[in-house]
């Protein structure tokens, strides 16, 4: 691989922000200065970055690829092609696939297909359900990011691992893994879902969405699990938490990130979008954990920019079109978010809500510590070379034609956001550029700590 040399960057990194050169080598960053000169007889790539802002590349902790299995709504191919688009250079899938990822050969299968079509790094989620826990308790913590339900029900048909605490407790009792869950309870759900049908039928309007998947619901749950896994002691990580109520059952976690056994996320459309946006989105903002209110949203950003929660993920979940609509059982919860996610967070830089130190300290600093991810999530000498460069200045319009998704859709279509993504370096190598056609280059399989 040819040296590079990105002049005159404005790198934001650790807190801070400075203009200065850096060489890229074999994969990694060789050198950060102000001034880097080589010898004559050296060949480099020189990359004038002057006036644009280069971070380390988002690390997304919670998508969905879809592949194997549900490959009408997404591939690894198409999904991570979006993901680089949109500076995420690393990610970690869920086991939600046909078949779930349920046995360590299906999950190394998927290893396989990202091995051979990821344009990101990648890594994937074992999944943990009422028959696997001794399969789920084998995982490599080395090779595999963590064990989690995310998609998934514990029994055959219904019911997510929050609302079964006698097999939690025996799951963080054995575990010596990453484990992240989604918290909803099931039983306020259902109630509120079988009020809602006597009165609408299956024609629900989409707005009672978040009136049937509650703040109750979540504050529930996730105080049941917080209860189990504070006794336990074990490596918890929550997903998506959507509401300021339970954003603030984490205070009492605040600070000490890598010594933390608990830790927490909010997701892109929990701070961008409110209840009033069902009215002219309708089920494109349906999601599991449901958006809520503007005060949850005040809430998360609060939240994160106190450290009261760790890191930011998109939950990118595409569905077909299809699937997409329909009256209220039927129209899928989820939807793609991995191009436009960087973007949506610049959108809140620039409306004073977060730091651009802040941002990347959510996006990649803190992803890599919870997950303990070697040589990543940061511009240092010796890291991985997992870089974007952005342009504050030059508009992006979204619009369907510019929609890398495999489903075709977005909430932000008709968007236009205030900055761009202008390249997007996985391992050094130019992956994403926004005036011309990149080459594929494989991604790495992601690499963690031993002891979580």
């Amino acid at each position: 691989m040819m040296k590079s040399i990105f002049r005159q960057a404005t790198i934001i990194n650790e807190g801070q922000s400075f203009v200065s050169d850096l060489l890229v080598s074999n994969h990694r960053i060789e050198k950060i200065a102000p001034n880097i000169s080589l010898g004559g007889s050296i060949r480099y790539e020189e990359i004038n970055a002057e006036g644009f802002m280069l971070i380390p590349g988002m690390i997304d902790d919670q998508v969905h690829f879809r592949e194997p299995g549900l490959t009408h709504k997404g591939t690894i191919e198409t999904e991570s092609k979006a993901a680089v688009a949109g500076g995420i250079t690393s990610f970690m899938e869920m086991p939600n696939t046909i078949p779930n990822v349920l046995n360590l050969q299906l999950l190394e299968e998927k290893y396989q297909l990202a091995q051979e079509n990821s344009w990101a790094n990648f890594s994937f989620f074992m999944g943990i359900s009422k028959n696997n826990l001794e399969d789920a308790l084998r995982i490599d913590n080395e090779l595999v990011c963590g064990i989690t339900d995310d998609g998934l029900y514990f029994n055959d048909d219904e019911g997510i691992l929050a609302n079964h605490p006698y097999f939690l407790e025996k799951l963080f009792d054995r575990s010596n893994s990453l484990i992240a869950l989604h918290s909803e309870d099931d039983a306020i759900i259902d109630q509120n879902l079988l009020e809602f049908k006597e009165t609408y039928g299956r024609q629900i309007p989409c707005e009672f969405h978040s009136k049937i998947r509650t703040s109750e619901a979540c504050l529930l749950a996730t105080k049941r699990v917080l209860d189990l896994a504070k006794k336990a002691n074990n490596r918890l990580h929550f997903f998506h938490i959507s509401t300021y109520d339970e954003a603030k059952l984490f205070a009492e976690f605040q600070g000490d990130l890598k010594n933390k056994r608990i830790t927490s996320e909010a997701c892109i459309h929990h701070l961008f979008f409110n209840e009033s946006h069902y009215q002219t989105l309708g089920n494109k903002i349906k999601w599991n954990p449901s958006v809520k209110t503007v005060a949850d949203n005040i809430g998360l950003i609060h939240a994160l920019n106190n450290d009261v929660i760790d890191i930011i993920a998109t939950d990118h979940a595409p569905h077909s079109w299809d699937e997409k609509n329909g009256d209220y059982f039927s129209a899928k919860s989820g939807g793609p978010l991995v191009q436009h996610a960087l973007l949506v967070l610049l959108e809140l830089f620039k409306q004073g809500k977060i730091s651009l130190e802040k941002m990347v300290e959510k996006t990649s600093h803190h992803v890599a510590e919870i997950y303990r991810i070697p040589d990543r999530g940061y511009i240092r000498e010796g890291y991985y070379a997992d870089l974007v460069l952005i342009d504050l200045h030059s508009a992006t319009e979204v619009t369907k034609e510019s929609l890398l998704y495999k489903c075709g859709w977005s909430p932000f279509e008709n968007a236009k956001f205030s900055c761009s993504i202008n390249r997007t370096y996985v391992n050094g190598s130019l992956v994403y550029d926004k005036t011309s056609q990149s080459n594929f280059t494989p991604g790495f399989r992601l690499k963690f700590e031993k002891i979580r």
